[in-house]
């Protein structure tokens, strides 16, 4: 498993596995949201099955699907409404944490400027210097 930090309450990452969610419990999760649409790769796991693995682990499971580098207003108030409403860290996932980090800056529940949200995504290993434009609007 391997999380971008992005801050102390916040993390992206690509794929998670169902057997990874307990692990993320553990480390202070409480609730995850997946970025992806079912299907999208035939090794994926089936969002029932991580909604299921998330459940067992005592973890709150989100399913906000976005693709083709389009991120709709409506999934973006709901990231937005996720973030936050809630309660401990969150961790968003997506095939390899683009959309998910995306959607954070997009959503910038932080009120911050479109540069610190450049600059956060960059430290978590993301570029998205070319979003500057769909940032600032």
């Amino acid at each position: 498993m391997k999380l971008a930090q992005v801050t102390e309450g916040f993390a992206v990452s690509p794929q998670l596995r169902p057997e990874e969610l307990q692990q993320l419990a553990q480390g202070g999760y409480t609730t995850v949201i997946c970025n992806r649409p079912d299907g999208e790769d035939p090794d994926q796991p089936t969002v029932e099955a991580m909604r299921s693995a998330a459940e067992a682990a005592g973890i709150a499971f989100h399913h906000i699907p976005v693709s083709g580098g389009t991120f709709p207003p409506a999934a973006i108030r709901a990231f937005a409404q996720v973030r936050k409403g809630a309660e401990g860290k969150v961790l968003a996932y997506c095939r390899t944490g683009t959309r998910s980090i995306t959607l954070d800056a997009l959503a910038n529940t932080e009120q911050l400027t479109t540069d610190e949200r450049i600059g956060r995504a960059k430290m978590a290993g993301y570029d998205l210097a070319a979003m500057r434009d769909k940032l600032t609007q």
